[in-house]
């Protein structure tokens, strides 16, 4: 599944660039329990909050939904 090996990458970069799920949900715009949905791999983020996820995190959106990436 697609939306699985997303989240992980996210929680990934989100743990290596120090932000915790609190901070970056709220960065976001959106509850913890989103993100952690996301993460998880149970919840497609919509394109533009993927970006917008991506922009935090300073990585660019390829970084996130390229399945080689962080490997």
């Amino acid at each position: 599944m697609e939306e699985d090996k997303m989240g992980r990458r996210i929680r990934a970069y989100r743990k290596l660039k120090g932000h915790t799920q609190e901070g970056l949900a709220k960065s976001a715009g959106i509850s913890v329990s989103v993100l952690g949905e996301i993460e998880r791999g149970s919840r497609k983020p919509k394109p533009e909050l993927l970006l917008k996820i991506a922009d935090i995190l300073n990585i660019s959106e390829e970084e996130l939904t390229n399945s080689t990436a962080n490997r």
